[in-house]
């Protein structure tokens, strides 16, 4: 099947990966769309951990200050090179992380900084809770895994459906970020994040 333009620039906009990457996954797929996106996601994810080993020196610190001027946020976003830096979907990407920022006010970036004595804090009290309602001792522990990990999206930037869920098509921070390094073929990183209400210290 003669793979055309449109279906490479189509297959480029759902998964940000490379036009002669998509060219490629699509001729290995017969044209199927579903398995080539399975094919860039395997390839994805073996350079992606490729570039997750290289450095990060260069980014750019981001903010965004809503409407009322009473919300406002910062963010760190590293990339390997000032050329990546200064490239204009990087900096749409590192504002639209703030952005988000701003509406849901994470804690830290990842789950992986969550501390080990909150998440058990809180692992009791959704127990506590699940055995107040009379729940089964067998479903008790399922229970609370799912609330673990909705309470983890909450406070941690990278599991967070971005607030536009229209214009980034419901992705994650994770996977905007992961589309994003996919399309610089750099590390990409955030690395800090602030938010600032007026009145809250």
């Amino acid at each position: 099947m003669a793979v055309t333009a449109a279906d490479v620039k189509a297959l480029r906009d759902r998964t940000g990966a490379a036009m002669m990457d998509c060219k490629a996954a699509l001729t290995e797929s017969d044209g199927d769309v579903d398995k080539a996106i399975e094919i860039l996601r395997v390839k994805g994810q073996a350079s992606a951990a490729k570039r997750a080993e290289r450095g990060t020196n260069e980014g750019v610190v981001a903010s965004y200050i809503h409407a009322n001027g009473k919300v406002g946020s910062m963010v760190e976003v590293q990339c390997e090179t000032d050329f990546v830096a200064r490239n204009d979907d990087f900096k749409a990407f590192a504002y639209e992380v703030a952005l988000h920022a701003a509406a849901t006010s994470p804690q830290y970036v990842s789950a992986d900084e969550i501390p080990e004595d909150e998440r058990e804090a809180e692992r009791r009290v959704f127990e506590q809770k699940a055995k107040e309602e009379g729940k089964p001792e067998n479903v008790v522990e399922k229970i609370v895994e799912g609330q673990l990990k909705k309470w983890g999206r909450g406070v941690a930037l990278m599991d967070q459906p971005h607030v536009n869920a229209e214009k980034h098509d419901g992705k994650t921070i994770e996977e905007m970020r992961q589309a994003i390094a996919a399309g610089t073929g750099e590390n990409v990183r955030i690395a800090r994040v602030a938010v600032f209400r007026v009145g809250e210290s």
